[in-house]
């Protein structure tokens, strides 16, 4: 299916009921095998969610190379679309299509208020994995069809944690794991059980002229469902 394509489904899919509780995906030989999805699945204790999901191969061992510059510079993700309306964190109601994240990019840091590496400098982190809620939504000039909303600070409603750029991007400092083949990230979210859900490997990138869309999913490594249909569903753990 066109990225394109995939975008619109996942639009139209959060109205949706779900129809499975994880989602099995083969494994397909020509696909980066730290991004080639084979299942994914969630669990919720009515106050933490936990989104996992397994690749072929070593989860995080890729990441992409520094260029020294914000402009034009690219982020590695793995990334949850849920059925979650963004108002779940914090976000304005209905704004887009609401995602958690694991993303490295060694050229930003944009998770101001929390210091992932521990040598005291919470500015110079962008390179390990961290977590991300996101607000994603349709965009013809992104390669892959989706970008992370653009929005105003001060104006558009954000959650507390955002680090005020000018996305539709939280970051709520909960530390992922990235080991073996299994990439999984615990949040507080209420709500969850029977919420829907999906799995992505992804590639994202910085606009090269730092203009809007200013952050474009630029392409698409693997859909777990194959069509962003959600089919996941988040069970009680």
């Amino acid at each position: 299916m066109r990225p394109h394509l995939l975008a619109a489904t996942a639009l139209l899919a959060l109205g949706q009921p779900a129809i499975a509780h994880d989602i099995k995906s083969a494994i397909d030989p020509g696909k980066p095998a730290a991004f080639d999805i084979t299942s994914a699945s969630a669990t919720t204790d009515g106050r933490l969610s936990t989104f996992m999901m397994e690749v072929a191969g070593e989860a995080g061992s890729v990441k992409p190379e520094a260029t020294g510059k914000l402009q034009g510079a690219k982020v590695a993700a793995y990334v949850w679309p849920t059925g979650f309306d963004p108002s779940a964190v914090g976000f304005a109601e209905k704004a887009g299509i609401l995602a958690l994240a694991i993303t490295a990019h060694p050229d930003f840091d944009d998770t101001p208020l929390f210091d992932e590496n521990g040598d005291g400098d919470p500015a110079n982190d962008g390179a390990d994995w961290h977590s991300h809620w996101v607000v994603l939504g349709k965009d013809d000039g992104c390669g892959a069809g989706l970008k992370v909303l653009d929005v105003s600070p001060g104006v558009d409603l954000l959650p507390p944690t955002a680090p005020m750029l000018p996305l539709a991007l939280d970051s709520p400092g909960m530390s992922p794991s990235l080991k073996g083949k299994t990439a999984r990230i615990t949040v507080p979210v209420k709500g969850g059980e029977g919420v829907s859900f999906d799995a992505v490997t992804a590639e994202l990138q910085v606009n090269a002229e730092g203009k809007t869309p200013l952050l474009c999913v630029t392409g698409v490594h693997d859909v777990a469902s194959g069509d962003l249909s959600l089919p996941g569903k988040i069970v009680k753990q």
